[in-house]
């Protein structure tokens, strides 16, 4: 039994290395993506920082994506910047794509 026993440790570890890097890198494109809206917005780079954390804290609302989609689309509609759900979820899946590259650098 044994080998079964290291075998599903073995899955279990993974699977939860796994889960662990999908969280960070989902927190890193939120970050990212906060910080350009920020420069959409033409916040202080103090600003964008503190904005890019609350993108990422938005993402604690309720699971996916909608929650960080509704708060930049309000923050940067109301700041008089022209955008759409299409443009930000293509921004989304840009930085999602640059988050996973700086993570796979850094290691």
């Amino acid at each position: 039994m044994t080998t079964f026993d290291d075998r599903e440790n073995a899955f279990e570890n993974k699977f939860a290395r796994d889960e662990e890097f999908q969280f960070k890198v989902t927190a890193r494109r939120n970050k990212l993506v906060g910080l350009w809206a920020a420069e959409k917005m033409g916040l202080t780079p103090e600003e964008a920082d503190a904005y890019a954390k609350s993108v990422v804290q938005a993402d604690f609302e309720e699971a996916g994506d909608e929650d960080v989609i509704r708060k930049l689309l309000g923050d940067i509609t109301s700041a008089g910047v022209e955008t759409d759900d299409a443009a930000i979820r293509a921004a989304l899946d840009a930085k999602l794509v640059e988050a996973r590259r700086q993570f796979i650098e850094e290691a």
